[in-house]
């Protein structure tokens, strides 16, 4: 099936790495250019290397924190590619901890980023997309269900995704979709950092593979497929829901 992907550009937040890199090699293997953003400058540039140098990929080093960041990740796939069609908005996992554990200030910081950072950044793409344009936000499973020691992703996960159920009402009439997807365990470097954390990764992952219908953690390019997928305009009847992309671990319908 073509996706339609050819020469479509999309803004993707938090990919230098992880399920956001994993997207971007996806929607670049089937003929879509890229700007990628992450805070750390050295993994931007390895990552925009990897996906084939500047004709397919773009970085810019930004933290999704600071309120200008959407305006510059707009201006550069517009400056680059004359185009823009679409953004998969992903941040970093929130400090592991219960939520009666973690103080203020870890609150704070994850409001801004997490939360805020994403509104924000959905608010400025959208009104920068034609009709056809989508916009995906990487949530977490934690959006339906809480997640033992992730009280901060248990809090600010499901509010997210009433906003992009908010938004995808408010944007529809123009043609512009928003999805949520909902990663379960995907092997990326912060679930291996959360199996490290308990002392015994391998005792951790194996636990964690025992309540998975597959009975295996996911590659993070089964994620990107499908966020690949969601983004493209061969999904272009798909607005405000979320999909789990999880392995079947979550229990409700």
């Amino acid at each position: 099936m073509d996706l339609g992907l050819t020469d479509r550009v999309y803004v993707l937040t938090g990919a230098s790495r992880g399920l956001g890199y994993a997207t971007a090699q996806c929607l670049v293997a089937d003929g879509a250019r890229v700007v990628l953003s992450a805070r750390d400058a050295d993994a931007v540039a390895a990552a925009t290397a990897g996906l084939g140098g500047s004709d397919r990929a773009v970085g810019v080093t930004a933290d999704l924190a600071d309120p200008a960041t959407p305006g510059l990740l707009v201006a550069a796939a517009q400056r680059h590619f004359g185009r823009l069609d679409g953004a998969l908005v992903s941040v970093g996992g929130p400090p592991p901890g219960t939520a009666a554990s973690v103080d203020d200030e870890q609150w704070r910081q994850s409001f801004e980023t997490v939360f805020l950072g994403s509104v924000r950044t959905v608010r400025t793409v959208a009104a920068a997309l034609p009709d056809g344009g989508a916009i995906g936000l990487v949530l977490s499973t934690s959006a339906r269900g809480p997640v033992p020691g992730l009280g901060i992703s248990n809090g600010l996960r499901p509010g997210l995704a009433g906003i992009a159920k908010d938004v995808a009402d408010e944007y529809g009439p123009r043609g512009v979709r928003v999805i949520g997807l909902l990663p379960g365990r995907i092997l990326t470097d912060r679930n291996r950092e959360l199996f490290a954390a308990t002392g015994d990764p391998e005792r951790a992952q194996a636990e964690a593979e025992a309540g998975i219908p597959l009975r295996r953690i996911g590659d993070p390019a089964e994620f990107g497929r499908v966020a690949a997928f969601v983004l493209s305009p061969a999904a272009s009847y798909l607005t405000g829901v979320t999909i789990p992309v999880d392995g079947g671990a979550l229990r409700g319908l």
